[in-house]
């Protein structure tokens, strides 16, 4: 990777989610699957995005690595649980078998329970970073940021998947709600998040946050329409799980809400492009500091998987 790919922090990412599995007291079987799911690699978008909104608003990215591991948690429970045969049903997860078909739909079922509650101990204890002993306040608001970004995606997920519960008028109104809380929260969450712990060093102002925060708004809508545009244009060869599945499904998608066919992918790129200008637009305020995330935007509206 060059020095300045925003994805060059992963191998310290990985090393914090690895020994925070490795020192888990849960029993060898329930450790087992929570590291399956959670070390099989993937994009680490969102504690991708803490590390770089931490160094942002001026603080030092390594204080974001708790939120980092909470998000990831967070994140990876909630793939466990949407690949379930009740929910997508899906066998293959970043070009490996699902948990469920690894290891039984129980133990699924328990692992993405038990990454849900684990998400809260690195805010609140000193499992990641000593620093977070003795930081209370913070922690506090780190706890209720996630606490609001993992029920709106849970939210999110409802609206996605039980048909007449999204709320809204016209099917782009609707896409939208669902997006900003299936997808969308958690990755505004993940802005927010690395801002706050900014002020582990003394930055990181409400300011910031705020502009991080719609810099996360911003982000979560693209990231979903170019997700959305993946799975109607590449192979599942290509994306490491099934592909087309949505349409399928009878899920409403961006493609389908702007109309279908050629012209709903341009008129989907056409919000991409804007969602993109928006994005960059908060990050003025951060000058060089912000660099990482301009260069993270490039390649999340123009990825392919």
């Amino acid at each position: 990777m060059s020095a300045g790919d925003p994805f060059s922090v992963l191998p310290r990412i990985e090393r914090a989610l690895r020994s925070y599995v490795e020192r888990l007291d849960v029993g060898t079987q329930l450790r087992e699957a929570v590291a399956y799911s959670l070390l099989s690699g993937g994009k680490r978008l969102r504690p991708v995005l803490a590390w770089h909104s931490c160094a942002a608003a001026g603080g030092d990215p390594e204080d974001s690595l708790p939120a980092c591991v909470a998000l990831e948690l967070v994140h990876c429970f909630s793939l466990v649980h949407d690949d379930l045969p009740a929910m997508d049903d899906d066998d293959l997860r970043r070009g490996l078998p699902t948990l469920h078909k690894h290891a039984g739909e129980a133990m699924a079922i328990l692992a993405g329970d038990a990454m849900m509650t684990l998400a809260f101990e690195p805010l609140t204890s000193d499992a990641v970073s000593p620093k977070f002993e003795t930081r209370g306040e913070l922690s506090v608001r780190l706890v209720r940021d996630l606490v609001g970004a993992t029920t709106a995606m849970i939210s999110g997920q409802v609206y996605d998947t039980i048909s007449g519960t999204a709320p809204g008028g016209s099917p782009l109104d609707r896409v939208r709600v669902i997006h900003k809380h299936k997808t969308g929260a958690l990755i505004r969450a993940s802005c927010t998040m690395g801002a706050t712990c900014a002020q582990l060093s003394g930055s990181g102002g409400e300011e910031d946050v705020g502009a991080l925060g719609r810099f996360g708004d911003a982000v979560g809508l693209m990231f979903q329409i170019v997700d959305d545009l993946i799975d109607l244009e590449q192979p599942a060869e290509l994306v490491g799980k099934r592909t087309g599945k949505d349409e399928g499904a009878g899920k409403l998608t961006y493609p389908l809400a702007h109309g279908g066919g050629a012209e709903g992918a341009r008129k989907c790129r056409d919000e991409v492009a804007t969602l993109k200008a928006s994005a960059l637009a908060e990050l003025g305020r951060f000058g060089a500091k912000a660099d990482s995330l301009r260069e993270l935007v490039e390649f999340l509206a123009t990825r392919t998987k």
